[in-house]
């Protein structure tokens, strides 16, 4: 990974919030992190792209990165001996990879994009020294994310998607 950025050079992360506030499937990001609280988390977030059809996560990984997409569309599988399962697609404005942000379990699913994917990354390392600097912020995604995770646990469809 690069170098992080420092408190000046914050990216431009406009285009995030506006996929995140026009989310049609879940409004949770939006309700529980101001903009304000998203400019200080800008800060520790690393921009990157995935081309269609690349991987992101795989089902096994012990990775622990946390993902916000920007645009574009992935696509959740869960594989077995007996093949692949799709599990869900998940679009801009949402969240992937929360279920090895927390538990630092395995990877429960893979996660490949579906088209071309602007995506934001934040490590634990980056998210720790966010928690140490700014704890407000950090409860808040904290809470969103938890969030999250409930409700994707509590969906039949989307139950092991919690990558």
């Amino acid at each position: 990974m690069s170098t992080p950025f420092a408190a000046h050079d914050k990216p431009d992360i406009k285009a995030l919030l506006e996929a995140v506030t026009s989310n049609p499937n879940d409004p949770t990001l939006s309700h529980m992190l101001t903009p304000a609280q998203w400019a200080v988390l800008s800060g520790y977030m690393q921009a990157s792209g995935l081309a269609p059809g690349q991987i992101l996560i795989t089902q096994g990984a012990e990775d622990r990165t946390l993902y916000f997409i920007e645009s574009g569309m992935v696509t959740v599988h869960f594989e077995d001996p007996n093949g692949k399962i799709r599990l869900a697609a998940v679009g801009a404005g949402s969240v992937i990879g929360e279920g090895g942000f927390f538990s630092y379990m395995a990877r429960s699913a893979t996660v490949q994009a579906g088209s071309a994917c602007k995506l934001w990354a934040l490590t634990p390392m980056r998210f720790s020294e966010l928690s140490n600097r700014h704890p407000n912020v950090a409860l808040a995604l904290a809470m969103a994310l938890g969030a999250i995770m409930a409700k994707r646990v509590v969906s039949n469809r989307r139950r092991i998607a919690v990558t």
